[in-house]
């Protein structure tokens, strides 16, 4: 197998068109781009540049209107939509600009909910140590801070052992502190646990953490710039 195909993600020449009535919307155009195995990547741009919809083509929650999307060997553009629903259960862990937790379940239950669906997870309490809230395991969201609800989330997205981490504005709805913790423990993950993570951000501010920044601009990528020395995410500010 070549060195490409062992690249978890790989999208040759992805575009995602819509039909809003009689008008059709570009929303991504010939994308192309590689995710190596243990790499944190930072997908940048303002809204409507295309980035929710490519990590969207990541993981399995859409499909390119023309393009081939493959994860590992795997052609994702050829999964049928039982196939594409078990891609997104057992290799994707999701985490959202809202943290979507229930809230008459505490924070150890949250994370529960996600093991029952896979056949090899991560001990909820474990997944909840590694993200630093062992000691809030019993607390309801509402006694949570923002900080530390989507710190759950990561802990639910963790217990899954997925293979891919994708972030969708993780940081949108915190202050610059409690983001700078998020931003800490994805960033601990990726290089302690060598966690593969995709982070889509209209904020410049948060590449500075990743090993490469992928621009986006009008649907197209526009830069694709590696960092050699990431930042630690407590030296981050905006």
């Amino acid at each position: 197998m070549t060195q490409s195909l062992m690249a978890p993600i790989r999208i040759q020449k992805a575009s995602r068109v819509f039909q809003m009535g009689d008008v059709e919307v570009s929303a991504l155009l010939d994308a192309d781009l590689e995710v190596s195995k243990g790499e944190f990547v930072v997908i940048l741009g303002p809204s409507g540049s295309g980035k929710s919809t490519l990590l969207n083509l990541i993981g399995g929650l859409d499909r390119p209107t023309s393009g081939r999307l493959w994860f590992r060997d795997q052609e994702l553009t050829s999964l049928d939509d039982e196939a594409l629903t078990r891609y997104r259960r057992d290799t994707i862990g999701f985490v959202f600009q809202f943290y979507n937790l229930v809230p008459t379940l505490t924070a150890l239950e949250n994370v529960q909910v996600a093991t029952e669906l896979v056949s090899d997870p991560i001990d909820p309490a474990e997944a909840l140590a590694i993200v630093g809230l062992a000691d809030r395991a019993s607390h309801f969201p509402a006694q949570l801070s923002g900080g530390e609800q989507q710190r759950v989330s990561i802990a639910r997205a963790l217990a899954k052992r997925p293979d891919l981490l994708l972030a969708d504005e993780p940081t949108g709805a915190l202050d610059l502190e409690m983001a700078k913790a998020v931003l800490e423990t994805l960033q601990r993950l990726n290089r302690e646990k060598g966690l593969t993570i995709i982070l889509i951000t209209h904020n410049p501010a948060l590449a500075m953490i990743a090993n490469r920044r992928v621009r986006l601009a009008s649907g197209r990528i526009a830069e694709v710039t590696r960092n050699e020395s990431p930042s630690p995410a407590s030296e981050i500010s905006w």
